[in-house]
């Protein structure tokens, strides 16, 4: 067999395999050299590209992969943004929106045309390649862990409206050199864009819906997702606009499906940053030709000039919207670092200039609106302003998480870590449990698994112990999630786990709800109610008959008296935490004091949430809770232990409704804890800890010190 190892490389195989240690060893050199991993793939493709030493061609696998990549990153920006932050910030980013257009669509044409001597409209097409950038540097971003700081939300917004008045005025310029505008084309475009709009919010939310809830395999969820990705964008092209809108607009669709610590959002990030991400970006340097540096002084005049009007009309868009929003200087920066880089509506908008014949020259060669030394420009321009933005995103986005590293949230002060732990006996809802205790867990809490057997001798029940918690570790590690597991032997599983619980100093049990066997059945089930009598961890007992990501709202129900409970502020900021992950409404039903204190609770956090408050004290009435809560929803009842200060007698009853009237009810049984357990995990002493919360734990201890009074 003949193998053909002439350059540029011709063996697919070889190719391919060349691109992945690119992929892999580029990033590990350079950033030795403390330069950003982007830059270093940009700098890999532009040495095996077919300007650098020809070991490759920029072929169409390579366009392909590289789409691909481009896409992703927009979709990427579009899914992980924070939908209610980026609602808050709606009127910010149309703000900056305008700055980072105007400012550089300003000073582009002012340059362009009395320095560099071009016609307006090239002038003017030239300056809205200035104005549109790509968030080429996003992924950083994401590994260190900021991709919902209020910075990235009004720059990602600022994005998409500067990138589409940029791609407006690309088409506007290309129609008037061909003779195409009028009322007709104002007319098809605007309704075009609007039908596509409404179609990819308001339709792909509808099939995502009805797909998720009849498949659940982890595969077909990714391609159906994948599909509708490239879906939206070729509708976008179809709609007159670049298809980057599309996949950004098609991540906003998805966004409340798809939880950002979910097994299908792992996968998702990690196919796109393992490979198309960096296709993308060693294609980008493949089109780089450092040669011209050294052969053409009008590209390089053109290049440096473009470079300089480019870097400093963004850096200008980045220090107003500073001011006027009153942003740190890190957070200017960052937005800086992300609006810099011009990669994909640059290079769009350049090539379809530069194939825009406007006339034919005495020599007979065709007069292009943009022309060579434009180009080649461009490229170069690309280059150096990734490289900029590289750097300053990686310098502001690690100060910005080591700042939120140091800064104390009022959600996690009464407890450095929790420790969830996940009971595992039935290998049908270890998805569920595992998928509940995932969306509800900081990043420093740690998760366990445990599994009790009756006799330790048995070989048969110790393997299918190891099974389950085999399955359960699989589950977990697809959440990118890490849990030590546990294997112990009782005659009563109950107490068995209870044990375990104070061993560990458990803080959260997940339970899934007890199957009633035949109607006379007890509705909590022996384990339940023995690890009820037994601990006093927070206990979670739930009923999940849908995938989380479907959930639109979530229904709290809390008794009286509930904030005297220790564990209460233990379990709320867990359920908060659980509503945003799902991008889910949220509605609780309490008495009037209970609702004041959540909202003090609620609003000393740094990241709040937004819920509807209503008046309910008649746990009598319970059922009327019924018209507040649909199949689509998931219904949160708050309870108490029977020697607990918010008991209610009408809480035995609640089982009785739950499997009368809320059949098809997705439920969360909550059984708050008082800290017994876990031993200084759960010390709300703390002085770190807010005003409304000490003033609550002291008034505990007078209660209860009255009660013992008169006793």
């Amino acid at each position: 067999m003949h193998l053909d190892l002439t350059l540029p490389l011709a063996n697919p195989v070889l190719i391919f395999a060349l691109v992945l240690f690119i992929i892999l060893f580029a990033p590990l050199v350079l950033n030795r050299l403390k330069i950003p991993h982007i830059i270093g793939l940009i700098i890999a493709g532009v040495l095996i590209g077919p300007y650098g030493f020809n070991i490759m061609v920029r072929d169409s696998s390579i366009v392909l992969f590289g789409t691909v990549g481009l896409l992703y990153i927009m979709f990427l920006a579009g899914l992980e943004i924070d939908l209610n932050e980026f609602k808050r910030n709606t009127l910010k980013s149309l703000l900056f929106g305008l700055y980072t257009f105007l400012a550089p669509m300003t000073l582009g044409v002012s340059v362009s045309y009395y320095f560099l001597g071009f016609s307006l409209p090239t002038a003017i097409l030239l300056a809205s390649m200035f104005a549109s950038h790509t968030l080429v540097t996003y992924p950083i971003l994401s590994r260190y862990g900021i991709t919902k700081n209020r910075a990235v939300n009004i720059t990602i917004g600022g994005t998409m409206i500067t990138d589409t008045l940029a791609l407006l005025v690309l088409a506007v310029i290309i129609g008037t050199s061909k003779g195409e505008i009028g009322p007709d084309f104002w007319l098809q475009l605007s309704m075009s864009v609007l039908a596509f709009i409404a179609l990819v919010l308001f339709g792909f939310p509808i099939i995502v819906r009805w797909f998720f809830s009849r498949n659940e395999d982890p595969v077909m969820q990714y391609i159906f997702v994948l599909g509708l990705v490239f879906l939206a964008a070729f509708l976008s092209q179809v709609a007159g606009v670049e298809p980057i809108i599309g996949a950004f607009l098609a991540g906003l669709a998805l966004n409340q499906y798809i939880p950002h610590t979910s097994a299908l959002m792992n996968r998702i990030e990690f196919v796109g940053n393992a490979l198309f991400i960096p296709f993308f970006l060693i294609g980008v340097g493949m089109l780089v030709d450092v040669s011209i540096i050294f052969r053409d002084t009008e590209t390089i005049k053109i290049a440096v000039t473009m470079s300089v009007v480019a870097t400093f009309a963004k850096y200008v868009a980045a220090f107003l919207t500073q001011k006027s929003l009153g942003l740190s200087k890190n957070e200017r920066n960052l937005i800086f670092g992300l609006s810099n880089a011009q990669a994909a509506a640059t290079l769009a908008a350049v090539l379809v200039g530069f194939n825009t014949i406007i006339g034919t020259g005495a020599d007979g060669e065709p007069i292009r609106l943009l022309n060579e030394n434009v180009l080649n420009g461009t490229i170069l321009m690309i280059l150096v302003t990734c490289t900029i933005a590289s750097f300053a995103t990686e310098q502001s986005a690690r100060k910005l998480a080591l700042l939120e590293v140091e800064s104390e949230d009022t959600d996690h002060a009464h407890s450095k870590s929790r420790r969830l732990l996940i009971p595992v006996s039935n290998a049908k809802v270890i998805d569920t449990l595992v998928g509940l205790a995932v969306l509800s867990k900081e990043k420093e809490d740690k998760l366990f698994a445990a599994h009790i057997v009756r006799d330790a001798h048995d070989r048969k029940e110790i393997a299918e112990a190891e099974k389950l918690i085999e399955k359960t570790q699989k589950v977990a590690s697809e959440t990118d999630n890490r849990l030590e597991t546990l294997i112990a032997a009782d005659t009563n599983v109950g107490a068995g786990l209870s044990q375990i619980v104070k061993e560990e100093r458990i803080t959260d049990v997940f339970l899934g709800s007890h199957v009633r066997k035949d109607p006379t059945d007890n509705f909590y089930g022996n384990i339940i109610r023995t690890m009820l009598n037994s601990t006093s961890a927070n206990i979670f007992i739930s009923r999940i008959l849908q995938p989380p990501g479907l959930t639109k709202k979530v229904v709290f129900v809390v008794p009286e008296n509930a904030e005297y409970e220790i564990g209460f502020p233990h379990w709320f900021p867990m359920m908060k935490h659980l509503c945003q992950e799902i991008g889910a409404k949220a509605k609780v039903f309490a008495g009037e004091a209970t609702l004041k204190y959540l909202g003090n609770l609620n609003a000393g956090s740094k990241t709040p949430l937004s819920f509807e408050a209503e008046r309910f004290t008649d746990w009598e009435d319970f059922l009327i809770l019924a018209r507040d809560v649909t199949k689509a929803d998931l219904f949160v009842v708050v309870q108490a232990r029977k020697s607990y200060i918010s008991y209610n007698p009408h809480f035995e009853k609640v089982p009785i409704f739950l499997t009368k009237y809320f059949q098809d009810i997705n439920y969360l049984l909550v059984y708050p804890g008082d800290g017994r357990d876990t031993g200084p995990a759960l010390d709300y002493r703390n002085p770190s800890l807010s005003e409304p919360i000490k003033e609550n734990f002291e008034m505990l201890k007078n209660i209860g010190s009255k009660i013992l009074k008169t006793k």
